[in-house]
């Protein structure tokens, strides 16, 4: 029988191959794995205590999602995620998310727009301290009580799965203290318009948001100081 190595210790549930594919996905995308390694079926499988079954399946999944590549003869290669997929991703994100807004403004509720208030509050407060850690985590909780409240599943989880692959990026914001006062700014006018029921203005600020943070991502041009996506 084959050991589930992340019973119980707060991974998503699933399938075996499907924790084997997220396990291999993040490590991917965390760099721990680079562009060029080679994966080796038996030693993944070794490594994360299972059969060779789940992890030829999950490499099958990573390569439809073009994170490795099968080369005839000489074995599977990670291609991992470029810069221009980045880009790629911060593009789409910034218009779905927009959209995101604009729907969650029409159908929040006063719970939820409670929370955010709170979560933008909180996240002045750890700004301050210089808590980027904290101030990381309320970022994504901001997003994702918006996420929520736009009440569409395929939204939320079209979403996630891009955030999922800009979470190295998003981290590295840890160190950039200027990017994050710009961003609570930017989260604060966002509140405003989910306050005033600006759905219109609320898309664009979102947008504007996004893509602010892609131009931090490669360096803000105007001022010359290197940023680094936070949002």
């Amino acid at each position: 029988m084959e050991k589930n190595i992340w019973e119980g210790n707060g991974h998503e549930q699933g399938s075996l191959s499907s924790q084997v594919f997220n396990k291999i996905q993040d490590d991917i995308i965390n760099g721990r794995y680079k562009p060029g390694d080679s994966l080796v079926e038996t030693k993944l499988a070794e490594e994360l205590g299972v059969s060779r079954t789940p992890v030829r399946e999950a490499i099958r999944q990573l390569e439809l999602e073009g994170l490795v590549t099968y080369i005839p003869n000489k074995g599977v290669y990670v291609t991992g995620i470029t810069k221009q997929d980045i880009e790629d991703i911060y593009t789409i994100r910034s218009l779905v998310e927009g959209l995101a807004v604009r729907w969650a403004i029409e159908r929040i509720e006063e719970s939820e727009l409670k929370k955010l208030e709170e979560t933008v509050e909180l996240m002045e407060y750890y700004t301050e301290k210089g808590d980027m850690e904290q101030v990381t985590k309320l970022d994504t909780r901001f997003h994702e009580i918006i996420y929520d409240a736009c009440k569409s599943r395929v939204l939320q989880n079209t979403l996630k799965n891009l955030l999922r692959y800009v979470k190295k990026a998003r981290l590295t914001s840890l160190k950039v203290p200027k990017r994050a006062y710009q961003s609570l700014e930017e989260h604060k006018q966002i509140l405003n318009a989910f306050k005033n029921h600006e759905l219109e203005k609320g898309e664009q600020l979102m947008i504007h948001h996004i893509s602010r943070a892609s131009l931090n991502l490669h360096g803000d041009k105007e001022n010359g100081d290197k940023l680094i996506s936070h949002s």
